[in-house]
């Protein structure tokens, strides 16, 4: 046997079911000059709206600055210290005036790695992980290819003649009781993600409180996931403002997670979704549980942050104006594109979630729907794509209530070329 069983599963087991067509459409992108009748890849989480701006201050930070000697070599496990206390000057500045603790906080090598660390550090195999529906696919392979963890997608049970709503958070602590006599003393972690991916929407204050109430009560770990805390959509914007009524603002959990200091409430980031460096691989936890950062510290090497990608973030995080002024301007491209979408499917009577942040529009396509199958849900994905060239994300895996809802990434195309594309999508609906 050329693997071990783990080998021969991973080699088995596609990344994600969209795969395959991403590669395709990547080979024949879309080009205004070069390839007008090429394909968009509205699939993968980037955001590439400020990359002229960011290469232009990593160029100026190399430029003007001597790399320091701690650069080239071994730093700490948690993270080089220089990053912690950068990061925590922006957390204070932007979420948590009462400010953290850089002792507490723990990089590593993207929001991927966060993940699997944090399964491997808080769960044992065959121990569940609930998540709220629609949420990140990718939840599962991360907490379950090295860890073992399962994934459960919890969705609140409406009333039968509710009507198609897969666009809000309705759940409750009724719905985590049904959860846990279901799972029992295997529902070890609830992971919340907000703003959402991949509806954008949020949980509000009442909710999040409770369910840190309900979870420290049972010491199940409550990790609260804001890797779009500053990509915004702004709800002022003449074209969406009405579609705001009734829906929470973002409020970081970080002011509360203080508050308690409780080792069961945990908070991880990444800086690859708002500032546009996937590339870079450098996400966080902030944690008040002692022994799961003792236990990162002593594990933790295989999963740590390139120096010189932490030098960089440190460096342009210590200049608190430029940083300020790039969330502003991302934001503001974030909310025109997102706009752009939105007018696409309004003209079409398209439903949609009112995002409040994140890099997606999740839309309700299930009137094009052949059957309530998954099946057809993949053939309508697929017929999308050949008929446009544009490929969203497939729905397999997204925990979604409801068939019918399909994630687009809008942020990881030009405006220019996003217009392109909606007026393909456009040309289709009107079919």
């Amino acid at each position: 046997m050329y693997l071990s069983h783990r080998g021969a599963a991973a080699a088995n087991q596609p990344l994600r079911a969209d795969l395959d067509a991403f590669y395709e459409a990547m080979d024949d992108q879309y080009h205004a000059v070069d390839n007008p009748d090429g394909k968009f890849t509205l699939t993968i989480a980037e955001n590439v709206l400020c990359r002229a701006e960011l290469a232009a201050k990593f160029r100026a930070i190399q430029t003007d600055r001597e790399i320091p000697d701690w650069v080239f070599s071994y730093t700490a496990i948690h993270g080089a210290p220089e990053l912690r206390e950068a990061a925590a000057g922006l957390l204070r500045r932007k979420l948590c005036p009462a400010g953290v603790d850089p002792e507490r906080l723990v990089v590593a090598a993207g929001a991927a790695a966060v993940i699997e660390m944090s399964a491997l550090l808080l769960g044992d195999p065959d121990d569940v992980a609930v998540i709220p529906g629609p949420a990140y696919m990718a939840y599962t392979p991360d907490i379950g290819a090295k860890a073992g963890m399962k994934r459960y997608d919890l969705h609140h049970e409406p009333h039968n003649d509710a009507p198609r709503n897969n666009a809000r958070f309705p759940h409750t602590t009724a719905d985590l009781d049904r959860a846990y006599a279901e799972l029992g003393d295997r529902f070890r972690m609830l992971i919340l993600t907000q703003p959402n991916n991949p509806s954008g929407q949020l949980f509000d204050e009442r909710q999040l409180s409770d369910f840190a109430d309900w979870c420290i009560a049972r010491k199940i770990h409550l990790v609260v996931n804001e890797i779009y805390a500053f990509s915004r959509i702004d709800r002022g914007h003449p074209d969406l403002a009405e579609a705001y009524d009734g829906t929470p603002r973002f409020t970081s959990v970080l002011p509360d997670l203080q508050r308690r200091k409780s080792p069961y409430f945990h908070w991880w980031y990444s800086f690859s979704k708002d500032f546009g460096i996937s590339g870079f691989r450098i996400g966080m936890m902030y944690t008040h549980n002692e022994r799961l950062l003792k236990a990162w510290g002593n594990i933790g090497s295989t999963s740590m942050a390139s120096n010189h990608s932490q030098w960089l973030m440190q460096v342009m995080l210590e200049d608190g104006r430029w940083t300020d002024d790039y969330l502003a301007r991302n934001a503001a491209r974030l909310t025109e594109s997102y706009a752009l979408v939105v007018r696409t499917l309004r003209a079409h009577g398209i439903a949609y979630a009112p995002a409040a942040g994140s890099l997606f529009v999740w839309f309700d396509l299930g009137h094009l729907l052949g059957a309530d199958t998954e099946e057809a849900e993949m053939d309508l994905w697929q017929r999308v794509f050949d008929e446009t060239g544009i490929l969203l994300t497939s729905p397999v895996g997204q925990g979604s209530p409801e068939r019918g809802w399909y994630r687009m990434v809008f942020s990881c195309v030009t405006y220019a070329e996003l217009e392109v594309a909606m007026e393909r999508l456009g040309s289709f609906l009107r079919q």
